[in-house]
């Protein structure tokens, strides 16, 4: 998804609120009646193949530590060397706190 597509008010509108969370558990709220467990679960899976290919870890080494498919570990793959860099952006932050 390109960020043009994105720049709509209601995705605006998401984005400000994320922003306006202070603390895990006030992620863990907001984030428990916005989306499903396995929504979560898939965002936070695909950060963690992020991480992994950053840190040079193989498919097969990825796919049996996070359970994620190749297919899903191509998709972040392609993000990381193609994309707009926010994985990397979300790591680096991660890494500095």
């Amino acid at each position: 998804m390109h960020l043009d597509k994105l720049n709509q008010k209601e995705v605006k509108q998401l984005f400000e609120a994320v922003l306006q969370l202070k603390n895990i558990d006030e992620c863990y709220q907001f984030f428990d009646d916005l989306c499903t467990v396995g929504e979560i679960k898939s965002m936070a899976q695909r950060l963690e193949v992020a991480r992994m290919l950053g840190k040079g870890y193989t498919y097969s080494q990825i796919e049996g530590e996070t359970g994620a498919s190749t297919a899903t570990i191509s998709r972040v793959k392609r993000c990381l060397h193609y994309g707009t860099g926010g994985y990397q952006l979300a790591l680096d932050r991660l890494e500095e706190s």
